[in-house]
């Protein structure tokens, strides 16, 4: 067990190495391209914007009534951002795209492979890999980082909101703290993060999707370990970046 384990994982490693030295050979599938991308905003856009304002404003209420607690309200604005720019708003972002686009895309190149698409593909000399699988994980990293962006702000305006209107805080404490504690890496590593995660949902989907098992009903069972294998692999992997992440930029004031 241990040993298909590993071979499976060589497996996904190669494929992520295949598709990272086809990003830079012609021809580039420039139209598949756009499609995708339009796909994986279109069903990601609108439950990242709706999903973000809870979550900004859960954050911000908790760290509220945890900065009340120690006496420290002033500071309730900049750590409720931070937290939603370092940590959430990726997180939310690299789900979404996982559960919507990459179920998607799993099960489209999965159904490719059982009707022997695929093969055909191989047959008359074309890469499946970069045809197909860099175009789509091209457009997840590309959408995760521009989603990233957008949940960020909204999630920022929601935490903003439900603390000055529920807990009574006031504008400028909230604002004043933020510049106080934030700083550009911040932005830049919550980027990083988003594209860190869109090119491990695509390549995740990508394999699950180019070996399914057992005929349709394997497309389905791909389907469901690829979100979850990329949902282990996310919350794995935003331990160590931010790990590295604190390590290598100093607080602000520190």
């Amino acid at each position: 067990m241990i040993g298909g384990a590993l071979r499976q994982t060589g497996r996904l490693f190669a494929l992520a190495a295949e598709v990272t030295r086809a990003v830079f050979r012609r021809p580039f599938q420039f139209r598949e391209f756009i499609e995708q991308f339009w796909f994986v905003a279109g069903v990601t856009i609108l439950p990242a914007a709706l999903v973000s304002i809870p979550f900004g404003a859960v954050i911000a209420l908790q760290v509220g009534s945890l900065t009340q607690q120690l006496g420290a309200q002033s500071f309730t604005g900049g750590a409720s951002v931070l937290a939603v720019i370092q940590q959430a708003s990726p997180l939310i972002v690299a789900l979404l795209i996982a559960g919507a686009a990459g179920s998607a895309i799993c099960a489209d190149l999965g159904s490719r492979k059982i009707r022997e698409e695929l093969d055909a593909m191989e047959v008359m000399g074309v890469s499946p890999v970069q045809r197909l699988v860099v175009p789509r994980v091209l457009a997840t990293m590309a959408v995760a980082v521009l989603l990233n962006g957008l949940v960020s702000v909204v999630g920022t305006l929601g935490g903003y909101f439900f603390n000055i209107v529920l807990q009574g805080g006031t504008p400028g404490a909230y604002l004043a703290s933020f510049s106080a504690l934030a700083q550009l890496p911040d932005l830049y590593v919550s980027e990083i993060k988003a594209l860190v995660f869109g090119f491990i949902a695509g390549i995740v989907a990508a394999y699950r999707g180019l070996n399914p098992r057992g005929g349709p009903k394997g497309v389905g069972d791909a389907v469901n370990q690829a979100v979850v294998i990329t949902f282990l692999l996310l919350f794995f992997v935003n331990m160590v970046l931010t790990g590295v992440y604190l390590q290598i930029v100093p607080p602000k004031g520190g």
